[in-house]
């Protein structure tokens, strides 16, 4: 049996100066509490040193300037919902988890505006702001446990991005905490503040710029009427092509969801969101605006989806029967869960006019490499997200899967598009950065990196290729990681 792994020296000092900062009780360091922390919702692992729990703007400041101190990585985190391994401490150092600090300071319905600290769950917002017949647009899939930070970190979008844009069209100002432990404030309450937008830098940065410790929030009206509609269809070609003609036809939904046959016949028997199970594929699309008019944009969408071969449009126009229909949609992520051993879950973009083929790619190379796929993701915006399930324990599969993701990604670059619409790149996409940007772009955002603080020590190894310290690729990052005889 090995002997326990004894904490260096210079660990212990780490301890004990965040320990005193921050008291002890908001410092975890033993092995068996780390361990709840070395991932997020990725298929990526890397156990940080010390955990930490602040509880104010000042609390977060202090963390960081102690790891500027001690010379050691400091990596922010909020609910661990993210999708590209951006809150992996793949070097270790520094967890700072942001849940504590998950108060609502202001609702200024006024000005339709909201003061938040980064730990606010999303949906709690969205409660919150429903006496007054506001709501915050940006509801990412995940709302019911991801956070406002988080959101921010990655300019999360979701359902109804399509209308409303994504988290850097509703952020008015932040707070942060930059990476020499400065606390700055950037952005105003008033819309369109004149001189550089270093607001909208940081929205998306993934924490490499800095740690979002208060956030002022646009806020929206809600609409006086809402229709969805579920149109089904054959095929996932179908769908797709239905979702250019209905924009094209000069509708534009504030949602166009679809689900193909895969994630129904996983989502329906769980959920009952009244999804037919021989479907090819269903489009969920939301319309909203005065009465009048959404009858009249609910009469071209419908007009629309059989035009391109739906055999069937059913709508919705009560709360509980469209809250039903989007049950389904929010939980399809986490039926998968239950459906298969593991996932691996994509973030592409293509234009809407390419969808048709790159899902029929998609189809292709899943098949290619013999591993199933479900498909649930923004049709309107054409930001996709294949699910490929398989068994880990399988030999090679995980390999296997990334070369897939890999494969996908390239076939939504080809078609004109990107390689995240709203899960960031983080440690995930890195090797991919090539693809989109020329080096003299790649170099750019190095240096803006530089300006902000050393890129080695603050979230390390997340978004641009390269860095001290970081392997290319996947599971290339966490097998350096442990070779380098780092503390796990």
């Amino acid at each position: 049996m090995l002997p326990p792994k004894t904490v260096p020296t210079e660990l212990t000092t780490l301890i004990r100066d965040l320990q005193e900062a921050l008291g002890a009780e908001n410092v975890l360091h033993l092995p068996e509490d780390l361990a709840v922390y070395e991932y997020d919702a990725t298929i990526e692992r890397a156990r940080p040193d010390v955990v930490v729990f602040p509880a104010t703007s000042e609390d977060v400041a202090a963390a960081v300037r102690i790891a500027v101190q001690h010379d050691v990585p400091v990596v922010p985190r909020g609910s661990g919902t993210g999708l590209s391994g951006g809150a992996v401490p793949i070097l270790g150092g520094v967890l700072i988890v942001l849940t504590r600090m998950n108060r609502i300071l202001e609702i200024d319905a006024d000005n339709r505006v909201a003061v938040v600290q980064p730990g606010v769950i999303n949906l709690h917002l969205q409660g919150a702001l429903e006496p007054f017949g506001l709501l915050y647009a940006p509801d990412p899939s995940s709302q019911r446990v991801c956070t406002i930070g988080g959101n921010i970190a990655n300019n999360s979008g979701g359902p109804h991005t399509l209308a409303h844009g994504s988290t850097v069209n509703h952020v008015l100002a932040i707070e942060v905490v930059l990476p020499d432990g400065r606390v700055v404030r950037l952005g105003s309450r008033v819309p369109d503040a004149p001189g550089i937008d270093l607001r909208g830098l940081l929205v998306g940065s993934e924490g490499t710029l800095g740690i979002v410790t208060e956030a002022t929030l646009r806020l929206v009206r809600k609409s006086p009427a809402t229709r969805t509609l579920l149109a089904i269809f054959e095929s996932v070609a179908d769908a797709s092509e239905a979702v250019s003609t209905v924009i094209r036809r000069g509708v534009i939904p504030v949602a166009m969801e679809m689900l193909d046959q895969e994630i129904i016949r996983i989502v329906e028997p769980r959920i009952n969101a009244g999804y037919p199970l021989d479907a090819g594929a269903v489009l969920l699309i939301e319309v909203e605006g005065v009465a009048d008019g959404v009858a009249a944009d609910s009469a071209v969408v419908e007009q629309a989806c059989r035009d391109t071969g739906a055999r069937e449009v059913r709508s919705a126009d009560e709360a509980a029967e469209r809250e039903r229909l989007w049950e389904g949609r929010k939980a399809a992520i986490g039926a998968i869960g239950g459906a298969a051993p593991a996932f691996y879950l994509l973030d592409g973009v293509v234009p809407r006019t390419k969808l048709p083929q790159v899902m029929t790619r998609v189809q292709e190379l899943c098949r290619e490499y013999g591993f199933s796929c479900a498909n649930v993701f923004h049709a309107g915006d054409g930001n996709l997200h294949p699910n490929i399930m398989f068994d880990p324990t399988v030999p090679g599969a995980t390999e296997r899967v990334l070369e897939l993701g890999g494969a996908i990604m390239r076939a939504c670059v080809d078609a004109g598009g990107s390689i995240t619409g709203e899960h960031g790149i983080g440690l995930e996409k890195r090797s991919y950065m090539e693809w989109v940007f020329s080096e003299a772009d790649l170099e750019a955002m190095r240096a803006v990196r530089e300006a902000f603080g050393p890129s080695d020590r603050f979230n390390p190894c997340k978004m641009l290729p390269g860095g001290h310290g970081c392997a290319s690729g996947h599971a290339a990052e966490l097998d350096a990681h442990l070779a380098a005889g780092a503390y796990v």
